[in-house]
């Protein structure tokens, strides 16, 4: 779900960086469809378009610390 989205995302994220650098990105497709200030802000104005789940908000910013997740196990193998 929203993968087609993500990829876009990632394979544009250079020239979207150069006009939309911190703000919030909705992308439906391959399209923006929005920039707003807040992910709140982006949420709010894009339920009224777009069924949730439908779209990707997705901070726009350098690297890929705002598309990626790590998770830590408290669990060590020794």
């Amino acid at each position: 779900m929203l993968e087609k989205e993500l990829n876009f995302y990632i394979s544009h994220q250079k020239e979207l960086i150069e006009s939309y650098n911190g703000k919030f990105l909705v992308i439906v497709g391959e399209d923006v469809v929005g920039v707003f200030e807040s992910e709140i802000e982006a949420y709010n104005e894009s339920k009224v378009n777009y069924t949730p789940g439908s779209f990707l908000i997705q901070r726009c910013s350098p690297g890929n610390t705002d598309y990626s997740t790590t998770f830590y196990s408290r669990v060590s193998f020794s």
